[in-house]
């Protein structure tokens, strides 16, 4: 049994071989393993959680290769699931010279997309601490009713159940069926983190009292909204406040924010009561936000996940 559980999709992203430049001009592609609840899981377990992937992929090259990849990077990957009838996902992602992001899908459908209820991973769910997901899986079925019978099982178990929804616009059929999946997927979780961009996208606003009347259900313990490299913004039933973050050579931003939930999840999951301590809660964050500053020194997003040594030199270097 793992302590965390990470559900949604995991993908195989072809990056460019230079950066500053569009899909179109791009000269060749590099692929890398990609998905941000894949990426999470990554990160809890270098940071020395047990954790799991609970997922499908396509019964292909890079649907083993991904499966492989989790595997040796020491996540369990036993609730994954393999599809004869759809292939692994694929993005095409390039950074443009303006500093945005550019994606191009191909899950027409893809294997991710075809999870089905009957395929989640009960027992594994039971004997987890915690279930993590995003909005993506909520787009369309079978894969949205799994997740909701995923997360349903686990507030059932007594997990702590987190979100990240993780927008990609792209991906959903309208402005407002994104707006309301977002809602959706932070009114199944009890910790939440959110980014400005969404936040931004959802209200118009990334003013944190906003946010807070929109947002904030009574299952909700913890919501946390980051800002890159100015930190982040943490919000209780009780209390909230700013936590800086640090300031760093970046050269790739990808995997950040999936490296902040991993850093917020791991102290979360070796003291809930922490959430009851303000001073503790900052510190929770502030190691985030490490964890997040390093990812972005390094090219990609699994590769560049730190360990716990990793975060641990950095805080202590940063004073």
């Amino acid at each position: 049994m793992t302590d965390a559980i990470c559900l949604g999709e995991v993908l195989i992203d072809f990056v460019p071989t230079v950066t500053g430049t569009t899909l179109v001009d791009a000269p060749a592609f590099q692929k890398a393993p990609g998905g941000a609840p894949a990426n999470v899981a990554v990160g809890l377990a270098r940071l020395g959680v047990s954790s799991a992937f609970m997922g499908k992929v396509g019964d292909d090259a890079f649907g083993h290769f991904l499966a492989d990849t989790l595997s040796q990077a020491g996540v369990d990957i036993g609730p994954l699931r393999y599809s004869a009838a759809a292939r692994t996902a694929l993005a095409f992602v390039s950074l443009r010279a303006d500093g945005e992001r550019e994606f191009m899908f191909y899950r027409h459908p893809s294997a991710d997309m075809l999870f089905e209820a009957h395929e989640v991973d009960e027992a594994a769910i039971a004997g987890a601490r915690l279930l993590h997901f995003g909005s993506i899986t909520l787009i369309s079925e079978p894969v949205r009713g799994a997740t909701l019978h995923a997360v349903d099982t686990a507030r059932r178990n007594g997990c702590l159940i987190s979100c990240d929804p993780n927008l990609r616009r792209a991906l959903w059929p309208s402005a407002e069926a994104a707006h309301d999946g977002l809602i959706l997927a932070v009114s199944q979780a009890q910790v939440v983190k959110i980014s400005d961009d969404e936040v931004q996208f959802l209200f118009g606003t990334e003013d944190p009292a906003v946010v807070r009347k929109r947002l904030w259900h009574d299952d909700l313990q913890l919501m946390v909204l980051t800002s890159g490299r100015r930190g982040a913004h943490y919000m209780t039933a009780d209390y909230e406040g700013d936590v800086p973050g640090f300031v760093v050579e970046s050269v790739d931003a990808t995997g950040a924010g999936d490296a902040f939930t991993a850093g917020l999840l791991r102290c979360l999951l070796r003291d809930r009561d922490l959430l009851r301590h303000e001073d503790g809660l900052r510190e929770a964050c502030r190691f985030a936000c490490a964890a997040g500053a390093i990812t972005t020194t390094i090219r990609g997003a699994i590769p560049a996940l730190p360990n716990l040594a990793q975060v641990e030199a950095f805080l202590q270097q940063m004073g």
